[in-house]
């Protein structure tokens, strides 16, 4: 299953949209980089000439959007849609990476990967299914040459993995599926004993173990199918087979975290939301507020 799906995500790879690009990529200077993990993800070159600093913009430019970031390389800086580093500091003191194997599930284009490494894991793998997600992450490490490994895998792939892992980040993922139990299972499936999952996920403010079904979408997602409590979601979690869950901090999302940006040129938050009140979303409900747990297996 693995290898076919291997095959099916070259042939993305070779979509008309997407073959300029890695053209683009493959046609970068060859400069050697220094990265620096800060809020700002930053490559820093020792020399760089006018010319090669056109080309890394009009490559980063092609490809649009970036929705995680901030990334700065040489004198570009990428202002994605999400402030990325607001969800990594509220999660980066319950991490333990040291020589862990992790996976990163909906991995973008692997801005939380890079500041994983600040930890020393043994390996890090992303998995996300986008081509243009993959394309953005080749660009960037095609100077900061990381041992980062990328699969075009969905979460729908894990469990037939040939590897176990010590940390499972899945970070925007479960509202996205239709079956969210049963993706909570292959999580479980896919760690080592002992092992745990970094869970990001929209919650619903009850005390009750409820989930709000949005008819249609919601904060103009009609990929978001379940919104949970934070009880019924430990019930999920039990049921799926883990050990214990644990509610590390919730927080709601503001327009400092995400916004549009010339790097993206659409919607966001602002647009997602009520005009006469932004504490519910433009269909009525709940805004949205994001609950950060960890999952943790026998």
């Amino acid at each position: 299953m693995i290898e076919s799906a291997r095959s099916e995500a070259r042939k993305r790879l070779q979509a008309k949209n997407i073959a300029p690009l890695i053209e683009k990529i493959n046609a970068l200077p060859n400069l050697k980089a220094h990265l620096e993990l800060e809020d700002c993800v930053r490559l820093r070159f020792e020399e760089i000439d006018l010319e090669q600093e056109r080309e890394i913009l009009e490559c980063a430019l092609a490809l649009k959007p970036w929705r995680k970031g901030p990334f700065e390389i040489g004198s570009l800086r990428i202002e994605s849609e999400w402030d990325s580093s607001i969800k990594y500091n509220l999660i980066a003191p319950y991490l333990d990476l040291e020589g862990k194997e992790i996976a990163d599930i909906g991995c973008n284009n692997g801005y939380y990967m890079f500041k994983f490494l600040s930890h020393s894991p043994k390996s890090i793998i992303g998995f996300d299914p986008y081509a243009l997600f993959k394309c953005q992450f080749d660009f960037l490490n095609h100077f900061a040459q990381t041992p980062i490994l990328y699969e075009m895998l969905g979460v729908e792939h894990l469990e037939f993995y040939p590897q176990k892992f010590d940390v499972i980040f899945c970070m925007g993922v479960l509202y996205h599926r239709t079956d969210p139990i049963s993706t909570l299972k292959t999580l479980a499936k896919s760690l080592k004993s002992g092992g745990e999952v970094i869970l990001d996920t929209l919650i619903l403010q009850s005390n009750e173990e409820i989930a709000l079904c949005p008819k249609i979408s919601y904060a103009k997602m009609s990929n978001a199918y379940f919104i949970p409590s934070p009880l019924a979601l430990e019930g999920w979690c039990l049921r799926a087979g883990f050990e214990s869950v644990e509610l590390l901090e919730s927080k709601q999302t503001q327009s400092n975290e995400q916004r549009k940006t010339q790097w993206i040129e659409s919607m966001s938050l602002e647009d997602f939301l009520s005009p006469n009140d932004p504490n519910k979303t433009i269909e009525g409900y709940q805004a949205p507020i994001r609950g950060y747990f960890k999952l943790k297996r026998k």
